[in-house]
Parts: structure tokens; sequence; C-alpha cells
């Protein structure tokens, strides 16, 4: 039977000021009508009704998670007492999922992606499943054909096809770090590279096996706790021994490696929408290129992004390749060319002291 897991415990620091620590990206509506983690379920929902999705998310979320999401029974929604990144999330969700069904498929994703058309998304998410029924030792990903030569994605460097799997799918040669950009044009050259998309498909089984071989003290200590659920609950159980586990990421922990490793070329459209750019990347452009989201008069401005709410004016004048986010408490003004540094600002506001702009 396919469940899925959903994890939505990022911050989304590089869309401050919209995302905050108590409302991050997954949880904001940055595009379409709905935010990012309603999207992401009603994506699957078509093939895993809602009693067999499982979120996890950071602790103090749960509350603005199960408010957007009231459909889902509130035991599905967990909450983390701290960042330990995927691999123990992962964990946690398999071993729980384990227990109330030992043969369950578990298909596992971001809440902070946009995937379009969603029919093609479950074709592809049925095409994986039926390959880890089929040979259950397997784990499946899927790779997005690079358009450009990314320096903020991981890649999955592709071997030879799986003959019996049909087309598009091979086996993975390797998997990769975040690429110089150097290395990233040589990626997109070789023809055989994809942009590792964090979509995974797997027999519970599978994944707990292969997180015991290669995360042995992870594993342990995730297996403890499940087991002392059985006295406790569960979140107090996560207080108490969660922060105690080393946070790793799940390509590094299992992916790197595991043999038995196969990439599905995605057939969807996807973006990881990792910064403002990127958001604006996906909605249209003015005649003079800006993308708006909100009130805006532009007087000689251009290749700009606006976003601001409808009643709040923005005014810009002169300015070509600039980021205007505006919010009820704060507003970014950068350049297009040093966005990356948004991220630098919560730091910066946690060293002044400035929490209630986090």
């Amino acid at each position: 039977m396919l469940h899925a897991l959903i994890m939505a415990g990022g911050s989304g620091t590089r869309f401050w000021p919209a995302s905050r620590a108590d409302l991050p990206k997954q949880l904001l509506t940055l595009s379409g009508t709905q935010s990012m983690i309603q999207q992401t379920v009603d994506r699957i929902e078509p093939l895993v009704p809602v009693e067999r999705i499982r979120i996890l998310t950071n602790q103090r979320l749960v509350t603005t998670v199960q408010e957007q999401l009231p459909t889902l029974p509130a035991t599905s929604i967990l909450g983390e007492p701290c960042k330990r990144d995927t691999a123990p999330c992962i964990g946690l969700a398999a071993l729980l999922l384990q227990r109330e069904d030992p043969e369950a498929t578990m298909v596992v994703m971001p809440a902070d992606h946009v995937i379009s058309p969603a029919d093609a998304f479950c074709r592809a998410i049925e095409q994986a499943a039926q390959l880890v029924e089929a040979t259950p030792q397997q784990i499946v990903t899927f790779g997005i054909r690079p358009s450009y030569a990314a320096e903020s994605f991981g890649y999955i460097e592709s071997g030879p096809p799986l003959e019996s799997a049909g087309s598009a799918t091979y086996q993975v040669q390797q998997f990769h770090e975040k690429p110089a950009a150097a290395v990233a044009e040589e990626y997109l050259e070789a023809g055989n590279f994809y942009w590792n998309s964090g979509i995974f498909v797997w027999k519970v089984a599978t994944i707990l096996q292969a997180l015991k071989t290669c995360e042995p003290t992870m594993y342990q200590q995730l297996e403890e706790i499940v087991a002392a659920t059985e006295q406790q609950d569960l979140e107090t159980v996560l207080d108490a021994q969660f922060p105690s586990i080393e946070g790793k990421s799940i390509d590094y922990a299992v992916m790197e490696k595991y043999s038995a490793v196969v990439v599905v070329e995605a057939a969807f459209q996807w973006s990881d929408i990792g910064n403002w750019q990127s958001l604006a990347a996906l909605q249209e452009a003015d005649e003079d290129g800006n993308v708006v989201q909100g009130k805006h008069l532009a007087i000689d401005s251009k290749n700009s992004i606006i976003h601001s709410s409808e009643d709040h004016l923005v005014v810009t004048i002169g300015l070509d390749d600039i980021i205007v986010v505006q919010t009820g408490d704060a507003t970014l003004i950068a350049s297009k060319q040093q966005e990356e540094a948004v991220r630098q600002v919560v730091e910066r506001l946690e060293e002044k002291g400035w929490d209630q702009y986090l």
C-alpha cells in the first residue's frame, strides 16, 4: 500500500521578510492560491488518501500546519523538537509506518516545491511504485533534466538504462554535491546529469535496512525512540531523545552509499523556488520585465521583482534589477546580483537580538 511522507521542516530564510520562523516558505502562498504545503498534499492525494499521509515539521509549526490541513488527522502531523536534517526525519517516519504497515511502499517529498501538471507527477509516482514492488531492494528517485548550469542544486549522474523499466530510467552512477560554476557547466555539457529533486520512492523495509547498514547509530537511536512510545507519548519521547541524534541529509547518510538506486527522468515541470528570482521565473513579467505581486507603480523601472500586499502601494523610480519585498513590519530592498546575501539577514537579526523580525 502506498503511503506519503511530506517533509515540512525548512526555514526558508532566503524568502525573508515574507518567510519567518513561525510562517516559513512551505506555509506561504507564493505561487497559485494555496500555500506550498497545501499544494503538495493536493498533488499526491489522488494516489494517497489523507489517512495515509504523514507530515513531519518543526514542533513550533504543528498548530499552523493543522490549521492549513484540516482534513488530515491530527496524529498525522508530527513536530520535531529541533532540526536534524532529512535522514532522521525519514527514518523516524519509516519506523512509525512500519508498525502500521510492514509491507508499505513510501513516497517521500519536500513540502516546498512547485510541480506541474499534477497528473504527470502522479503517473511518475505510480511508475516508481511499480518499480519497487517488482524489485523491492531498489530505491527510486527522480531527476530533473537541467536547463542551465545550476550551482544551487545537487546532481545525480546517471549510468546505464534500466532495460526492464522502459524509457528514461537509469541506474544511478553517483550523487554529487552542489558544484562550483565550472563543474556545473561540465555536468550540463555531459548530458547524463540530472538535478536532484529530493523525491524518493521505496519499500519501507528497504530504507530502514539501508539506514541500519549505513547509519547504525542513528538507526538505533530512532528505534529506541519508537520503542519508548509504548510507555510515553511520542512528543515527550522526542523532546528527550531526538536532540541527541546527529543531523544528516538522506543523500549523505544513505543515497551516496546505497548501490541499488535508479533515477527516473521527471516527466513533469519542477522548481524548488529557492529564492525570489526563481519564484519570479514562474510568473509573467510586464512589458518592462518587472514581476509584480501586489500594488506597484513603476516609473522608469525595469527587470525588478516587487512583492507587496494589495493595500500597500510600492512606487519605484529609476530602478533596474532590484528586489523589493514589503510586509507589515519589514521591507527588503536588494540587488538581484546580491540575493544570496538575504540569508545573512536572519543571522544579523539574531546577532542584534531583533527576534521580532525573525
